[in-house]
């Protein structure tokens, strides 16, 4: 086994030569709730920024990888359980690296995605205050670069339900075709022709997958809905476009 290999240092190598930095993750988690797309804040209980909201995050432990850094901050931030962590859809976003966005020292950040369905009320940990899902355009600024990361996140998933299946993670086990278009609804800011979507997300092969059993009363007219699983496939073939001319909002 050779010197690398045994994790030993290099001969002639000094790790002194270069300014130690701290690596942090970021998450900005959403969520849709009474019909709006939230978004999941702590009040920081610490200087810098004490008492603003922030994005859920931490720094990484010595032994720790980013994404195990950001499953653990997640829960300790926010009180959320391991198994409600454990089921979110979790992915990166990337890496912010600007020298002076942290005033502590050099900070780089790991950000990541996180969606999930109707998820539970929070509470503050660790160096958060409080925790809250706040409906997303209301937060007000954030701390540290958080306004531009958020910003980044909402961007990239209204992005990926054109050309992704991801849609489906914002749903229940079983839901409605109508609850599952009313996910695009929430994250585009705009409506969309019901005969249209359904015909489109039916054609598409592995985005639904119809439930066995009766349908399910939804509280309006009509009669109840049928109920869909997510499917097997990860992308749309063809994709399913936002309407053109429309602004993206929350």
């Amino acid at each position: 086994m050779n010197a690398q290999a045994a994790g030993q240092v290099p001969e002639g190598y000094d790790p002194h030569a270069f300014e130690p930095f701290a690596v942090t993750v970021d998450l900005a988690v959403f969520t849709i709730r009474e019909d709006r797309l939230h978004v999941l804040l702590v009040r920081r209980g610490q200087d810098p920024y004490k008492d603003c909201w922030a994005l859920p995050g931490g720094f990484l432990l010595p032994r720790e990888s980013a994404d195990d850094a950001a499953r653990r901050e997640l829960a300790e931030e926010t009180g959320l359980s391991d198994a409600t962590v454990a089921h979110l859809h979790l992915e990166q976003l990337r890496t912010y690296s600007d020298p002076d966005r942290d005033p502590r020292m050099r900070v780089v950040s790991v950000a990541y995605t996180a969606l999930g369905p109707d998820l539970p009320e929070p509470h503050g940990g660790g160096d958060a205050a409080h925790a809250q899902w706040l409906p997303y355009g209301t937060q007000g600024p954030l701390a540290f670069d958080h306004d531009t990361i958020l910003a980044d996140a909402h961007e990239r998933v209204g992005a990926k339900l054109e050309y992704s299946c991801l849609a489906t993670a914002f749903c229940p086990p079983e839901f409605t075709l109508g609850e599952l278009r009313q996910v695009y609804e929430t994250v585009w800011g705009v409506p969309l022709d019901r005969p249209n979507f359904r015909r489109k997300v039916l054609a598409t092969p592995g985005f639904v997958r119809a439930v066995e059993g009766p349908p399910r009363l939804t509280g309006g007219r009509g009669k109840p809905a049928a109920l869909y699983r997510a499917g097997d496939a990860t992308a749309l073939h063809p994709p399913l476009l936002r309407p053109e001319g429309r602004e993206t909002t929350a």
